[in-house]
């Protein structure tokens, strides 16, 4: 252990104001939502296309199947480069697991069979595991307290600005009249994976977190960081900043280790560790039980044909990145417990009520989709509360591997499950079986919100070293 440094870093970076800075900051990292949304709603879209012999021949339960290898890639890359996220750096990781992304995408384009394509699948998702870790703990440590909330759940929430895309997208990759059956989802695949090549690019700009620096024993480098960041602002504002207040003692290591990062989460903050297991189980299972089989449904229950399954898909993707935009500043005004118990509790009552009518044959095609959006339109906001959640309630030293953790085990159980259990409701052919399971779906949303009325935290406009202190504080 290094000697105790007092720092007055936490303070600089929560007093500055806006900028293009954070601009810069907020498009090079969170792109890669946009991304991922565009490649993923693909997926979804061209689920009943890879069932024609013509392509790959998948039924719907080796489509399911395959979500759930992405699904599991994703578990496994968030807990590996969530360790490591916190041990080497968000910088080096954000490159790292945004890489590994593009070979996936890449190599899925090239699928010749259920394994190979679910094979590949699981790299994508090894990719985008540590993406979520290494991205939301850099930008929650980069932007002053009083945006973190907001920008939090759009940059989470614009998976689905690519989703939109990829919707639209997929109207022309799998049109017959415009490519063959079995090369344009190919070309959508290699198309998402050249546009990595330009995130890759743009990220040499954001630098690496001061907070992380400062707390694993770079005290210069930290101070350097900031005061660039700083000369950066004030070129971009044209003013002088604000005199900074408030000073931290710390004492650096190198590492943490298991142990002490354990201690914390399940001893002092095992309360916290349930409110976001809760919250990442529920919006899972909800998103990964939908998304993953709704072109299928759209297919076998209300007879749209596969090439037309993304005009519905834009605008249940729209509707989803509706939600936080509009409703993420209530984060840092009305409060986190307050609008994460109200958008999940309102996506579980709208989203029973919606099964209830799926089950008894009341929706149209057009009625469904319309159903949806009105569910996603809260789900979406409280899906990235979620993320927002995991990443500032726990020490700065653990933040990624927080994230990446509580991610990890919420997928697992969620996220692994509901592709699986819903392909195979799928095929049974039974609206009362695919009712039943939005109905559980309901259930664990309604769950999650009396949890987070109980054992939410107050974040908004607080700094997050006084949210949770950082464990080097303690000696």
């Amino acid at each position: 252990m290094q000697p105790a440094l007092v720092t007055d870093i936490p303070a600089r970076l929560d007093r500055l104001p806006w900028s293009r800075f954070h601009v810069l900051v907020v498009v090079a990292l969170g792109i890669t939502w946009i991304l991922d949304g565009l490649e993923v709603t693909i997926v979804g879209a061209i689920g009943p296309v890879l069932q024609s012999t013509l392509t790959l021949g998948l039924t719907a339960g080796e489509i399911g199947a395959a979500a759930s290898a992405y699904v599991t890639g994703a578990v496994i890359g968030a807990l590996i480069f969530g360790w490591m996220t916190d041990r080497f750096g968000r910088r080096v990781i954000f490159y790292a697991t945004l890489i590994v992304y593009l070979a996936g995408v890449l190599l899925t384009a090239t699928s010749w069979s259920f394994w190979s394509f679910a094979a590949f699948r699981a790299i994508t998702g090894f990719g985008i595991g540590g993406e979520y870790a290494a991205i939301n703990s850099a930008i929650d440590e980069l932007m002053p307290a009083r945006y973190r909330g907001r920008i939090d759940i759009i940059i989470n929430g614009s998976f689905w600005l690519g989703a939109v895309a990829g919707s639209g997208a997929s109207l022309i990759f799998l049109d017959p009249n415009v490519f063959a059956p079995n090369v344009g989802w190919r070309v959508a695949f290699t198309i998402g994976g050249v546009l990595c090549l330009g995130i890759l690019l743009m990220r040499r700009h954001v630098p690496e977190s001061p907070r992380w620096l400062v707390t694993h024993g770079f005290g210069r480098q930290a101070d350097a960081t900031v005061a660039d960041i700083e000369q950066r602002v004030r070129a971009d504002t044209g003013r002088e900043l604000e005199r900074a207040e408030g000073r931290l003692e710390v004492h650096p290591r190198r590492t943490f280790g298991f142990a002490l990062v354990a201690r914390a989460m399940l001893g002092k903050y095992r309360s916290r560790s349930g409110l976001a297991l809760a919250l990442m189980i529920a919006q899972a299972f909800l998103y990964n039980a939908v998304f993953f089989s709704y072109g299928l449904v759209l297919v076998n229950f209300h007879g749209v044909a596969s090439e037309r399954t993304g005009t519905h898909l834009v605008t249940l993707a729209a509707s989803n990145f509706l939600g936080p935009l509009l409703l993420g500043h209530f984060f840092d005004t009305i409060g986190r417990r307050k609008m994460i118990t109200a958008t999940y509790g309102i996506s579980g009552v709208l989203l029973l009520a919606t099964a209830l009518a799926f089950g008894f044959d009341a929706f149209s095609a057009w009625g469904q989709t319309f159903a949806w959006m009105l569910i996603f339109f809260f789900a979406s906001a409280a899906a990235s509360s979620a993320y927002l959640t995991a990443s500032e309630i726990f020490p700065l030293e653990t933040r990624a591997l927080a994230i990446a953790t509580f991610y990890a085990f919420g997928t697992a159980v969620g996220g692994t499950a509901a592709p699986l259990l819903f392909g195979y409701l799928v095929q049974s052919g039974s609206a009362w079986a695919l009712a039943g399971g939005y109905a559980f779906a309901a259930a664990l949303m309604l769950a999650a919100a009396a949890i987070a009325a109980k054992f939410g935290i107050d974040a908004e406009m607080r700094s997050l070293e006084s949210i949770t202190d950082p464990l080097s504080s303690g000696g």
